[in-house]
């Protein structure tokens, strides 16, 4: 059977407009967060991508990211026309639904199809020109990992040979920040240290990412594994055993680095921990993703698995002063391996092992 691999990521994030950018921030050791009144946000800084009248922002900013990715991958016009989509989003273009983002100028005849989830994966499939199916999902924060395993299984399985994961998300939006501080997930304290005992929420972050996926003999990483369960516990908490997380875990192959999910709540980070006790005598290094950009929600994984895959060989280290972890830059060889977990509220995790080319 052919491998499955990473062609190319493009990102546009709170460290930078481009994968390029992004890498550059963060190799200096520098967060893409910024403070705003009590709250640590990350804000893409170039609003340009967000722009457009015929779709929503988070819908432009997918078709961009995806045209740069697609473009990085060499694909001709036939390889493109033929790919499958695979799209992924938490609150989709929530913003045009509650009257934000009017500086777009927004033409009012696609006032029902910029309200909708799905527009990001079908603006895709017609700027680019794809004829293959689209998908759109939406499992919280798991969302953009759950994308990449569909596509990855539908390689495999041979349905197609390449596909074109993008995630996007854009909840810097006042009523959405309300929300995520009356749900008591939102960090005011200014901590951006997810594995601290005085960790107190997350830190909101925007993003845009696109990955293509290909059959083929070379590319940035080999996708091998992807699994998910679910908790059937709560809407909003996690078991702090980590118990079904750690059953998700164990079958993956042993890695040499994890990025977890870490989102600063600190029912998480025991959560979390506890897994990785349970199922690694010695728990590998950690790289902890969301200090650098911010919880970007339904793109979040998707977002870590392209700026990890983007960096390689030699990831950057994480921030300087974290909990548990250290910000030396981890050097990885050929076939090693990488875990990106992901936890989706309502309890639904997924993982994604990739191996370095």
């Amino acid at each position: 059977m052919s491998r499955v691999l990473i062609t190319a990521v493009n990102t546009v994030c709170a460290l930078g407009g481009s994968l390029e950018e992004s890498l550059t921030t963060w190799r200096a050791g520098r967060s893409g967060l910024r403070a705003e009144g009590e709250l640590l946000l990350g804000r893409i800084a170039d609003l340009k991508p967000l722009n457009g009248r015929r779709y929503g922002a988070a819908s432009n900013l997918a078709v961009h990211v995806s045209r740069q990715s697609v473009a990085r991958a060499g694909w001709t016009p036939e390889q493109t026309r033929d790919a499958w989509i695979f799209a992924a989003s938490s609150r989709g273009n929530v913003g045009e639904l509650l009257g934000h983002y009017a500086a777009r100028r927004p033409v009012r005849r696609f006032s029902a199809s910029n309200a909708i989830h799905s527009e990001i994966a079908a603006a895709v499939s017609i700027e680019l020109g794809i004829l293959g199916p689209w998908q759109m999902l939406s499992s919280g924060c798991s969302s953009g990992l759950d994308a990449l395993g569909m596509a990855w299984m539908a390689l495999r399985s041979g349905l197609t040979k390449r596909a074109l994961v993008v995630a996007v998300e854009l909840p810097l939006l006042p009523e959405l920040i309300r929300d995520f501080r009356d749900t008591h997930l939102l960090s005011t304290s200014g901590v951006n240290d997810p594995l601290s005992p005085h960790t107190s929420g997350l830190h909101l972050g925007e993003a845009g990412v696109a990955v293509t996926l290909e059959l083929a003999d070379q590319g940035l990483a080999e996708m091998t594994h992807y699994t998910a369960n679910s908790e059937a516990y709560d809407s909003l908490m996690i078991p702090e055993d980590g118990a079904r997380l750690a059953d998700l875990l164990r079958p993956l192959p042993q890695p040499d680095l994890i990025c977890p999910h870490a989102t600063g709540t600190l029912n998480n980070a025991v959560a979390e921990s506890n897994a990785l006790r349970a199922v690694y005598a010695k728990v590998p290094p950690l790289m902890l993703m969301k200090p650098l950009t911010g919880h970007t929600l339904g793109a979040s994984g998707l977002l870590d698995v392209a700026l990890l895959v983007g960096s390689l060989p030699e990831v950057p280290g994480n921030l300087a002063g974290l909990t548990g972890v250290t910000d030396q830059p981890c050097g990885l060889k050929s076939n090693d391996v990488v875990i990106k977990i992901a936890s989706g509220m309502g309890g639904h995790n997924a993982a994604v092992a990739l191996r370095v080319c």
